[in-house]
């Protein structure tokens, strides 16, 4: 778990050039990336995209590198198989742009939060990836996308697609539970889920927190993340780059 009071880490130190933009470079959309990401992942395309400004310097030296910096993952199990979900996902939303960019901002986001916590990658990608698997199916059968019936056609159609892969039965499931609660938060409250839950809530925060109103973002904030860091990213979206809300800590 990456140290909460690393000075490279704590925003109170970061100057305005510590956030900056970035174009992908394999579809050109422009990416925002914060100093300490290593990578991020273009809600365009899918593509997992390096950090143009990374400074490695901390890592010569500080022990908590690989843990801080992400380096366990770079190249990995969880990144390789995370793009061969990708692929199957976009298999079943097809043509549904709509569907296909918010799974990977919702990717993107679980990504970011996954960086400061204790979790199991593989379980959160595939999880953000998947958490919306079944709304086609969803609105086919019952003629409706609401997220009851989503959570009731999206655990099938996401355990047909993992066990494609070597992933163990007890990952595949913990997985499904989190398709088949990303609504309601029924019966499981995992690290995992609260990274999937979080993501899904700022990739939707604009419509869910439309009041341009700062007490009014703090209120929402404070009542719906279930991540420190989820929150802090709640604050830049809604509150802009200096944005800070009381009690969220700093990535």
């Amino acid at each position: 778990m990456a140290l909460s009071r690393c000075p490279g880490q704590d925003r109170r130190f970061w100057k305005s050039e510590d956030v900056f933009d970035a174009p992908c470079p394999n579809c050109g959309k422009i990416l925002e990336f914060w100093k300490i990401e290593p990578r991020r992942r273009c809600c365009g395309c899918g593509k997992s995209v390096l950090n143009p400004k990374l400074d490695l310097g901390c890592a010569k030296w500080c022990k908590h590198a690989s843990d801080c910096l992400g380096f366990t993952e770079a190249g990995g199990t969880a990144e390789s198989l995370a793009d061969s979900i990708i692929q199957e996902m976009k298999n079943v939303f097809g043509s549904d742009k709509k569907r296909i960019t918010h799974a990977l901002e919702v990717l993107s986001y679980a990504e970011q939060i996954l960086s400061g916590e204790s979790a199991d990658p593989l379980v959160v990608k595939a999880s953000a990836i998947l958490h919306d698997i079944g709304i086609q199916e969803a609105e086919r059968k019952h003629g409706s996308a609401a997220g009851n019936y989503q959570e009731l056609e999206g655990p099938p159609i996401a355990r047909d697609i993992l066990r494609k892969f070597q992933i163990d039965a007890e990952r595949i499931e913990h997985i499904c539970r989190i398709v088949g609660s990303h609504h309601s938060a029924k019966d499981i409250d995992t690290p995992e889920f609260r990274i999937i839950w979080d993501a899904d809530r700022l990739a939707n925060a604009a419509e869910e927190c439309p009041s341009p109103d700062r007490a009014a973002a703090e209120a929402y904030i404070q009542r719906m993340f279930r991540t420190e860091n989820g929150k802090s990213l709640a604050a830049h979206k809604l509150l802009g780059r200096d944005g800070e809300v009381q009690g969220a800590s700093p990535l």
